[in-house]
């Protein structure tokens, strides 16, 4: 599997473990419904997910992962 989709399936993963349970809460909590409990789940998660970006340096392929809990920028091997 090549970096580039490994980014994508971390991107992917890391959004989902936030969407989901953002949706169930604001499901659960409030009397939104339909597109309104769709669209918070996503801004939430959307601030919340970590960011994984590949890139192709001179020491080859690598991914970088961004996130607000983590100070910096982090090589993911």
């Amino acid at each position: 599997m090549s970096k580039k989709t490994k980014a994508f399936l971390y991107n992917l993963l890391g959004f989902t473990c936030f969407y989901v349970p953002a949706y169930l809460i604001i499901m659960h909590f409030t009397d939104l419904i339909g597109f309104w409990i769709a669209g918070p789940s996503f801004i939430v998660s959307l601030f919340l997910s970590p960011k994984f970006q590949y890139m192709q340096t001179h020491e080859g392929e690598k991914i970088f992962m961004k996130w607000i809990f983590v100070k910096g920028i982090r090589e993911v091997k």
